[in-house]
């Protein structure tokens, strides 16, 4: 399939979203991937996780005209070296996404809808995000929660971050699209974020950009 979708946000970012149906061999050719990184990709036992890598390396390649490289921070926030765009990576077996931002920091996440987000509530949701929670939708809801917290996450790009307990998500009910509020708090300060997910084939996406 290749490139399933490409977005510009009104605040001048870009999410791009490819859906992976080519074999390895296909993304091998269309990724062109470095050969230090390929090297790295072969080491990774699971062919799914392989073609993950490899399907970030291809939509990358699609979005630039230039050959960029990829490489991460030690806290494994991702940045490009010979492009000083701010760049946020997500995927999952069927979907990878980025989001592109030439000035402020971003976060991107993708979830399945198939998988269970049960433990979701106990581990990253507030007392007030739980009471929230409805049956009909919990699941999705749930995933949206999750997304809309790795997002902030990314973003951020800090160690030690308590989802439970630092990110707030405001209360919403789970449709095909729109917008969540975040609010992070530390000790020091506390910053609102304005988020916005889609859903689509069975999979939730959730982006933010920094302000």
């Amino acid at each position: 399939m290749g490139l399933y979708l490409k977005k510009k946000l009104d605040n001048e970012a870009e999410i791009a979203v490819w859906q992976i149906t080519e074999t390895e061999e296909e993304l091998k050719e269309l990724s062109a991937t470095p050969s230090d990184e390929m090297e790295e990709i072969s080491f990774i036992r699971s062919e799914s996780l392989r073609k993950q890598r490899l399907a970030v390396r291809a939509l990358l390649n699609t979005l630039f005209d230039e050959k960029v490289y990829l490489s991460h921070h030690d806290n494994g926030k991702p940045y490009l070296e010979n492009n000083p765009v701010n760049i946020s990576i997500t995927h999952t077996e069927k979907y990878v996404a980025v989001i592109l931002h030439e000035e402020e920091n971003v976060g991107i996440d993708i979830e399945s809808l198939d998988r269970d987000f049960s433990a979701v509530e106990k581990k990253a949701l507030s007392e007030d995000e739980i009471d929230d929670l409805e049956d009909e939708k919990r699941n999705e809801q749930l995933a949206i929660y999750w997304c809309a917290k790795e997002a902030v996450f990314k973003l951020l790009s800090r160690y030690n971050v308590d989802f439970a307990e630092q990110i707030e998500i405001e209360r919403f009910r789970p449709r095909g699209e729109g917008e969540l509020e975040a609010t992070f708090t530390s000790k020091n300060e506390e910053d609102e974020f304005d988020l916005e997910y889609i859903t689509f084939d069975r999979h939730v996406l959730v982006w933010v950009v920094g302000e």
